[in-house]
This record gives structure tokens, sequence and C-alpha cells, in this order.
């Protein structure tokens, strides 16, 4: 049976060799030598990314497992997410990724669906949304990229303290999407599904419109399970698969 498999927010870090190890996991039993059509990535693939000249075992292996996957026929795509929207086709090529805009249509077995990380439909969090445009925009990433790598892991920890500290103050609905953004993201791709992450909320949502029911599908993180999306021609999976103990 023909399978496609969406994941999104493992926040892959050094400090959560669990969470890397429940990954290889997923990748042995649901995407090595079988007949996947594609393995999408949908953002915040890594807790935080520097650029692609920052090379660690993690960042290695994890590349390395992803290019067996690629080399075995499943293509594996991936859309920046707002911790690693900096990655490059450096890094892409090495885990044998081919990057995607930040919202793109995908035909999902005869269904046309719009794919992303989904931070953009946040639009209660102002203060975020300043920053996102910033960040996606021309000159920041390309200023970012030209410091030393000792400045940019600076940066990058001090953005995710403050982050923390943000975040704390804000209330639940502030952190999840609009529903005024949802339907404007639906009506500017003429679609009727979505799929997308960052929210760490996993859940099917229907809305009513025009006399057509949109779906959009969420996907849940790494922190303490497995979370990930099969979709095949007949119908759509949204799983969660606890940690293997040691």
């Amino acid at each position: 049976m023909r399978q496609t498999y969406f994941i999104a927010d493992l926040h892959l870090s050094e400090n959560r060799p669990d969470i890397s190890a429940a990954f290889y996991q997923f990748l042995d039993s649901h995407i090595l030598n079988k007949d996947i059509d594609a393995l999408y990535i949908l953002g915040d693939f890594f807790e935080v990314w520097v650029g692609d000249d920052y090379v660690t075992a993690l960042s290695t292996e994890v590349a390395k497992r992803l290019k067996v996957v690629s080399d075995n026929g499943t293509p594996v795509y991936f859309v920046h997410g707002n911790r690693d929207f900096i990655m490059r086709e450096k890094y892409a090529q090495q885990a044998g990724m081919t990057l995607l805009p930040e919202q793109i249509v995908i035909d999902l077995y005869g269904t046309p669906t719009v794919i992303l990380h989904g931070d953009e439909m946040c639009t209660q969090d102002i203060e975020y949304q300043k920053f996102r445009k910033k960040g996606r925009g021309w000159w920041w990433p390309r200023l970012m990229l030209a410091m030393p790598l000792w400045y940019r892991r600076k940066v990058a920890q001090n953005a995710r303290e403050k982050s923390k500290q943000n975040q704390a103050g804000k209330a639940l609905e502030i952190l999840d999407v609009t529903e005024k953004a949802v339907l404007e993201t639906f009506d500017k791709h003429q679609v009727q599904h979505m799929i997308h992450g960052h929210t760490h909320r996993p859940n099917v949502h229907h809305y009513k419109v025009d006399n057509q029911t949109l779906t959009r599908t969420v996907l849940g993180d790494w922190y303490t399970q497995g979370s990930y999306l099969v979709v095949t021609a007949k119908k759509q999976m949204l799983k969660s698969e606890p940690f293997a103990q040691n």
C-alpha cells in the first residue's frame, strides 16, 4: 500500500539523545525498506540551527540516516521551521533532502494539500511575528550567516532564553494559530486540506465554509513520544509511539 509520512517538531539536540534514538527507530521501523512515497519534515527538526557550517556528531549522524532513506528511493522533503529556518542546501544535500518553500501545495493521492510549519498562522503573538518577518527576510539570514560561528551560537542561545521567558508569560491561545489565519491560508491556496506542526497540539480540525469541509491536521512534537502522520489513498492516521525504554 502506498504511504506518505509527515513529521515535525522533533527538536533534535545533543541534550535529548532519547529523541534522536526514537527518530532512528522510526526510520528503521516505518521508512527504510518500505514502499513509502515520501517523507516530509515540516520544520523544527533541530532544536536550533546556527548554520550548515556548525557540524556536530548529531547533525552528521542524522544526515547519514536520512541519506540512506533517500538513496533507497524514498524522497525526503524539508519545510523550514522557526528553529531551523537558516538551514541551507549544503546540509540538505548531505542529508539527501529537498528544501521546499514555506508553504506549498502537494498532490496527496488526489487531494491538493497545503503543507507548512505553521508559525505564520499564530498571528496573536505579535512580538514573534515581528521577529519572523525579519528572520525570513533577505538581509537578516545573510547577515547572521556572515558572522563567526561562535557569535551565531551565542545569539541563538540568547534567543532561546528570551523565547522561553516570553512564552511563560503568554496565554496558550496566543501561542496557537488563529482561525482567521487558517481560513486565509486555505483560501490563498484554494485547497480543502492542510498539514502543519509548530503548535505541538496534535489533532484534526474541521471547518465548514461555503458548503465545503476543510480539514486541518496538526502534527505533534517529539518531547515525550514519536508523533507522525501517515497518509494513504484511502485514509490518514495521526499516530504517536512511546519512546523505547533503555
